[in-house]
């Protein structure tokens, strides 16, 4: 659940340019509410609280021009292997921690299917907060391999998978990905099984 601290005036702005609709608080602390796409925001004195599917609805709207370093943490899970399966991701900045995170369920899916949706959602966020420069972290030395190209991609769904994935990474001035330990990638891992048991 992002945080964003911001002017609420601008940031209320900013949403309605951007075609949110707005709705009275439920508390004296609450001054509104705003819906974009998948997200949901409640405005304080000096900041939003940001929820819903896809929370990058809201916080790229009011955090447009971040640029930067990001790092953005990604993770697919599989229950059955193929079987139902969804992603999760978190960009953290080193200026002001979590920036966004999300969850979603995505179908049917193999583990690896479900790593590089996973990444590809990290990308479009990190692309949506117009972050220059991003690192990568996740737990598949797979993707790691691949996307670098240590690795060939035989796999049909995962070279276009990762074709995808190199696309968006042309939007950034640089980046890299390291594989990591499954315990680094800890809010990830819980954001994608959050996924799969409220669905």
């Amino acid at each position: 659940m992002p945080v964003v601290e911001c002017d609420i005036q601008t940031a209320r702005a900013a949403l309605a340019d951007a075609g949110a609709s707005f709705s009275d608080g439920n508390s004296e602390h609450e001054l509104w509410h705003a819906d974009l796409g998948d997200a949901h925001a409640v405005a304080y004195a000096d900041k939003l609280v940001v929820q819903g599917g896809s929370p990058t609805d809201i916080t790229a709207v009011v955090q447009p021009d971040r640029g930067g370093r990001v790092h953005a943490y990604f993770d697919g899970a599989s229950r059955g292997n193929p079987g139902p399966a969804a992603v999760g991701w978190v960009l953290v900045s080193g200026a002001g921690g979590i920036v966004a995170e999300g969850g979603d369920t995505i179908g049917r899916a193999t583990n690896n299917q479900a790593e590089y949706d996973a990444l590809i959602a990290a990308l479009e966020a990190a692309a949506d907060f117009g972050f220059d420069d991003i690192e990568l972290r996740g737990d598949s030395q797979l993707v790691e391999k691949q996307l670098t190209g240590a690795w060939d991609t035989k796999d049909p769904d995962l070279r276009r998978k990762r074709v995808r994935a190199r696309e968006l990474l042309t939007g950034f001035d640089d980046w890299s990905i390291t594989h990591v330990p499954r315990a680094t990638n800890e809010r990830a891992d819980a954001l994608a099984n959050e996924a799969l048991d409220d669905a």
